[in-house]
């Protein structure tokens, strides 16, 4: 089960003045740099205490060095005004292991501001919530960090739906406790699929709303197939899911997050609450949480 740390912090401050807590809550409420690195694209973002500042997103290259990191985010921190030794803190949430070590590189060798190394979240990473799957080790860490930040927000059982280079739906218990999930071919390694696979097929964006289910031509039949079809499958797996977690609880509410997020969301009538930032956030109360534990 995860805590409202505000509140923690908050009553823990009535009761003692120690030095230690007044750095550790500095610490909290100071300049976070919190990193999403997903197989096709880094949404990394600027958390000045609980509010986001700025985020970016970016595609992922797999040889990125730290060095080719910093000229990069020296860049954008120079034109939104950031100095980076304001950065007093580092959390890194990577599906892609050789970017993960060029991120902590980059960070540790970089971001001198920071008063602690940098938290790469893991299977072993506290973050708060209890892993019920049969190897917690197998879980990606953005899954987990989702679940966190949806339980968060709604305290109820939950079904957090992550459109990514694949399309994840991750269950939660009433309890806070992470149940597992499914995993299917993302919307855009469906689009590359269709067309590398196809002779005539075209690969397309899904820039406007087909004008009929029936498709009049052959872009608006894939745009069709893949806008509705998409949606028919989240409506169908929601309602497997919530099924089984019936059991646990009547209340399941269902969160989508994701660059495919908002274009999908209109043709399915299951999602009920779109968070283009839910990642970011969960990786904010992981942070939160790793500040607190440095309390005791």
């Amino acid at each position: 089960m995860i805590l409202d740390l505000r509140d923690v912090l908050s009553e823990e401050c009535t009761l003692t003045s120690e030095p230690n807590l007044n750095l550790t809550i500095t610490q909290l409420y100071s300049m976070l740099f919190a990193v999403d690195v997903g197989n096709s694209h880094t949404v990394s973002g600027i958390f000045s205490g609980q509010e986001l500042m700025h985020q970016w997103r970016l595609q992922s290259d797999r040889d990125k060095t730290a060095d080719e990191l910093a000229i990069r985010y020296h860049s954008l921190f120079q034109m939104e005004g950031i100095n980076k030794q304001d950065i007093t803190a580092c959390i890194i949430c990577s599906v892609v292991p050789p970017l993960e070590t060029s991120w902590l590189n980059f960070t540790t060798k970089y971001l001198s501001g920071c008063l602690t190394p940098p938290l790469a979240v893991s299977h072993q990473t506290d973050t708060g919530m209890i892993i019920r799957t049969e190897s917690p080790a197998e879980v990606g860490a953005d899954r987990v960090v989702n679940a966190v930040a949806a339980w968060n927000r709604f305290k109820t059982a939950l079904i957090a739906i992550d459109f990514g280079t694949a399309i994840t739906f991750d269950c939660v218990s009433k309890r806070g406790e992470y149940l597992g999930g499914t995993i299917h071919p993302g919307i855009g390694i469906s689009l590359d699929a269709l067309a590398g696979k196809t002779a005539k097929l075209p690969r397309i964006d899904l820039d406007r709303k087909p004008t009929a289910v029936i498709g009049a031509n052959t872009v608006d039949a894939i745009r069709s197939g893949m806008l509705h079809g998409f949606g028919g499958m989240i409506d169908r797996m929601t309602s497997l899911l919530h099924r089984e977690m019936q059991q646990d609880s009547e209340e399941v509410n269902i969160i989508a997050t994701g660059g495919m997020a908002k274009i999908i969301a209109p043709y399915c009538v299951s999602i009920t609450t779109v968070d283009p930032l839910l990642t970011l956030t969960g990786l904010r109360l992981i942070h939160e949480l790793h500040q607190l534990h440095q309390l005791n």
